[in-house]
């Protein structure tokens, strides 16, 4: 099974018009680069940020996972951001702003797999139905702009937005499809980091968006099975024989079984 077949641990947001972090990103450890179109490029730059980025696509970034993010559907940039991905290998393209299953309608015939960003109220209730959609496949928790949406006065108060989290996992897991939690803006803080990571994926993100470099490896880390994970996994693999039994005190069925296997397959080198 190819490392294709698994959902990325990270996803490294790169700006389009950065030259200098554009030429760094194929030497990260990130599972996907995302080439950002959209918020990570001042105004005035989006279309140096279109150049850029196809010329980094060509060019540079063998054998990893590449998705662009491109501006938003109705936005006045969408159109000049499509024309920009014709003919580029890509894995997938990022869409901010998916409040309906609708707003997919203009990426369709690009025929690429598209992962769709929850980011507001409307599209927290409409997320069972975007990751319904066949064109789907993975939603993004765009909690920053949720949290601003919500008018929380903590700002990025997940405690706050649990609700709205676990419904994006919900729909996520429904619809069959990947889900990745939202970015940590606290770049020097790696203890908090750490702390958020491993909150996602207990919450049951596959993995998470990253905004800066330093963010790759311990993301890597925090969604990969642990040591002791995989010892357990093991174990509990060679000692079950079929339908429900006792094991390490536990009652265990078929369908820890296969959790198990889930789990030794994802820890597999790639």
């Amino acid at each position: 099974m190819t490392h294709a077949a698994f959902a990325p641990r990270s996803l490294l947001y790169v700006p389009g018009s950065n030259a200098r972090a554009l030429e760094k990103a194929g030497g990260l450890a990130a599972d996907m680069l995302i080439i950002d179109l959209e918020d990570a490029v001042p105004a005035d730059r989006k279309a140096e940020a279109r150049a850029a980025m196809r010329a980094a696509v060509t060019a540079r970034f063998a054998g990893k996972r590449v998705a662009v993010r491109v501006n938003a559907s109705g936005s006045a940039e969408q159109a000049d951001d499509l024309a920009a991905l014709d003919g580029l290998a890509l894995d997938a393209v990022v869409l901010p702003k998916v409040d309906a299953p609708s707003d997919l309608d203009p990426l369709r015939t690009l025929g690429l797999p598209l992962l769709a960003m929850i980011e507001t109220p409307t599209a927290i209730y409409a997320a069972q139905r975007i990751a319904a959609d066949a064109a789907v496949q993975g939603l993004i928790a765009g909690l920053n702009d949720l949290a601003y949406e919500l008018k929380l006065p903590d700002g990025m108060d997940r405690g706050a937005m649990s609700h709205a989290i676990q419904a994006i996992v919900l729909a996520a897991r429904a619809g069959g499809v990947w889900c990745f939690d939202g970015v940590y803006n606290a770049i020097d803080d790696a203890e908090g980091f750490a702390a958020e990571a491993g909150e996602g994926r207990r919450f049951g993100f596959d993995g998470k968006t990253l905004i800066h470099p330093s963010q790759v490896d311990p993301c890597n880390r925090a969604f990969a099975p642990s040591p002791r994970e995989i010892a357990a996994a093991e174990a509990l693999v060679a000692a079950a024989t079929g339908g429900a039994q006792r094991h390490a005190g536990h009652m265990i069925e078929d369908m820890h079984v296969a959790a198990a296997k889930a789990l030794l397959e994802r820890a597999r080198p790639q």
